[in-house]
């Protein structure tokens, strides 16, 4: 019969997932795993193969359970723009009141490893260019749909924009994270989407949480 797994997968992946994030591909040693993992050599590689294949099995637990579940709960808020604006302000506020300062996996990973890696550029690609078509897309054409952003707007454009204004924000808030410098740009992203005829009032403060 086979040896009975002594460890959660699901739990050791996302410590992996913690430490390349805080670290970055390179700086990672398979020592760093082993002792954030807690388990033995060979439990790892059984279980995930090399370093490697174990960095993109974080990438994509990244995206599957912060960036996506996230994306999805800001969807479903019933102001568009509030939406919109809401994932702005939570980061800084991450940043500058709480004092975390690792960035964003996805953007990190991106400046490290895509200019040589083919594999982690498509993947990172993919994410962005969800990002942008079904989040900051789809928002912008129902705020527009319920007066909420001006109608002036184009949605294909300012998604493009916002998606650049929010990965800047991302590298900023790991290498200059000031608040006046992080403010300025979320008050670009404000102008980007400027009121409609209905504008939603504030719903009260959004609900912090982490970003991918």
């Amino acid at each position: 019969m086979p040896r009975k797994k002594e460890f959660d997968v699901g739990e050791v992946l996302h410590k992996a997932m913690e430490t390349f994030w805080n670290r970055g591909y390179e700086a990672t040693s398979l020592n760093d795993l082993l002792k954030c993992m807690r388990i033995q050599r060979a439990s790892l590689y059984n279980a995930f193969g090399d370093k490697r294949t174990l960095f993109l099995d974080s990438l994509r637990r990244c995206e599957s359970v912060i960036r996506q579940p996230d994306m999805a709960k800001r969807l479903k808020m019933p102001s568009p723009r509030q939406a919109l604006l809401s994932l702005f302000d939570d980061t800084i506020t991450v940043v500058v009141e709480h004092g975390t300062r690792n960035g964003c996996f996805l953007i990190n990973t991106a400046l490290e490893l895509s200019p040589h890696d083919e594999e982690v550029a498509e993947f990172i690609r993919k994410a962005l260019t969800r990002m942008e078509q079904q989040f900051f897309r789809k928002l912008i054409e129902k705020g527009r749909a319920n007066g909420e952003i001006d109608k002036s707007v184009i949605p294909t454009q300012t998604a493009r924009a916002l998606l650049s204004l929010f990965i800047g924000l991302l590298v900023f808030a790991r290498s200059r994270p000031e608040k006046l410098l992080l403010q300025s740009i979320a008050k670009q992203a404000e102008f980007l989407i400027p009121p409609g005829d209905r504008a939603a009032h504030s719903l009260g403060p959004p609900h912090l949480v982490a970003t991918g």
